[in-house]
């Protein structure tokens, strides 16, 4: 009835056998989420931005992934979601863990996270290369890491309101195992996770189920047949309450 705080809440227990720091998604993607600052929403604020990393949170994952902490991390559902759903705040927090963040933290300090080209010299005489091209090239590419990948992936939506009266929260989530992604698609967790959600959506735009014009989120349309197509693809939602 009421909507105090929607958190978007992704999380996972992943590991990858023979690297101390192999992101599953592209670093490119990974370095503008995580070191631009995080976007908040309150309803009697607006949209407004906070630290890199910020408001840590320990967060209980379902289906084995368990206690995780979160931080604050720029995401579009900030955006998007207050402009469908009425609610008195919305945040973003992923699940990124200590040595990741400093990990991140330090690639900044040395200016690793630049996109601007350095000169540096080499065989042919010098070249212009980006700092963060340099670090890509140093990662295994996050496609590839599937075999070596173990664990699961989560990402979800907790609504914290109440209900006729009473207080009440739930956790709408969408977990993927990397072991049944791969068996399947032959496609890492987080990569197969990611790409799902676009399939569903353009196969409900293309059969008139989702129809609309403009700019429009996913929170635009009505939840149910895209939940309905993610479970029908056999990789079922959940919903806990808290």
């Amino acid at each position: 009835d009421e909507i105090e705080e929607i958190g978007i809440r992704d999380g996972a227990n992943l590991t990858v056998d023979g690297y101390d720091f192999a992101p599953s998604f592209s670093i490119w993607t990974t370095i503008e989420e995580c070191l631009n600052p995080p976007v908040v929403y309150e309803a009697d604020r607006g949209w407004f931005t906070t630290a890199p990393f910020s408001e840590p949170e320990v967060f209980d994952f379902p289906e084995g992934i368990g206690p995780v902490e979160c931080v604050n991390v720029e995401h579009e559902e900030v955006l998007l979601v207050p402009r469908w759903v009425d609610a008195r705040r919305v945040t973003f927090k992923y699940g990124l863990g200590e040595e990741f963040i400093q990990t991140l933290r330090t690639l900044h300090l040395l200016g690793l996270d630049r996109t601007d080209p350095v000169t540096v010299p080499s065989a042919a005489g010098p070249v212009a290369v980006s700092p963060r091209d340099v670090v890509a090239a140093c990662l295994p590419d996050p496609a590839t890491l599937g075999e070596r990948m173990h664990g699961k992936t989560c990402a979800g939506t907790w609504v914290r309101g109440t209900k006729n009266g009473a207080p009440r929260e739930v956790y709408l989530y969408h977990v993927v195992d990397n072991q049944w992604s791969m068996a399947e698609y032959g496609s890492q967790a987080v990569v197969w996770q990611t790409a799902v959600n676009p399939v569903v959506a353009l196969e409900l735009l293309a059969t008139g189920a989702w129809t609309g014009s403009g700019v429009l989120g996913p929170e635009a349309f009505p939840a149910r047949p895209f939940l309905d197509l993610l479970t029908a693809y056999g990789s079922p939602w959940g919903i806990r309450e808290q």
